[in-house]
């Protein structure tokens, strides 16, 4: 079965994004089950990873108990040395640059944070080998909110930074027409604790040719 509507025709000629009529074009191979997903993707050689995230929000670790037959196969940060962080860098003036570790580096900043990856031949053999191996962590108070993340005293997810303020733009603007308004409305906006960006795959599969010097992902 093949749906034929041409769906974009509501959207204005040559307009794409926000508001627009994608047609799909996938429809036609999956209902006919030729649909190809990570896991369906089997090269020579290949290798499941499976990764031992943290439980909570916010800790220094004080060790990562990996049993002895498994020391081969689960990497922590020091077995990364010379890989650098990602940066979030602008150019917006007074921004201040993190670093986000690839695993976590000394001290845990968010639920879920990459601590280990264990490789395995398959999947679910990579997941029992993350779930043999245990963390050490100090937990810490965490920042739950921005309102306590700007109070004083409030912990810190970056201690050289000072405070949780990673921005802070001013503006001149003449506002004394809204002063003299006769009718002021005020309004108190709480913003949740994350904001989502889907932009990363849940799951990805890599091949390095070392011939070409070519990393391919799928």
């Amino acid at each position: 079965m093949r749906d034929t509507r041409d769906l974009s025709s509501d959207a204005p000629a040559g307009k794409q994004g926000v508001g627009a009529r994608v047609p799909r074009k996938e429809d036609d191979r999956l209902m006919r089950g030729r649909g190809q997903f990570v896991a369906d993707i089997r090269l020579a050689g290949l290798q499941d990873v499976a990764f031992v995230r943290s439980p909570v929000a916010h800790a220094r670790i004080r060790a990562i108990h990996i049993p002895e037959r498994y020391r081969d196969v689960v990497f922590t940060s020091a077995d990364l040395a010379g890989i650098q962080p990602i940066r979030a860098v602008t150019g917006l003036p007074g921004f201040k640059i993190s670093e986000q570790p690839i695993l976590a580096t000394g001290k845990i900043r968010q639920v879920g944070e990459l601590v280990a990856m264990c490789v395995a031949a398959t999947r679910a053999e990579a997941e029992d080998i993350a779930a043999s191996v245990t963390l050490d962590l100090e937990e810490l108070p965490a920042v739950h909110d921005m309102r306590q993340a700007r109070e004083p005293g409030s912990p810190l997810v970056h201690e050289h930074w000072g405070d949780n303020v990673f921005l802070e733009s001013f503006f001149e603007i003449d506002i004394s027409s809204a002063l003299d308004a006769p009718i002021k409305v005020t309004r108190e906006v709480s913003t949740s604790r994350q904001c989502l960006a889907p932009l990363g795959g849940r799951g990805v599969v890599a091949t390095f040719v070392y011939r070409l010097v070519q990393l391919t992902l799928y």
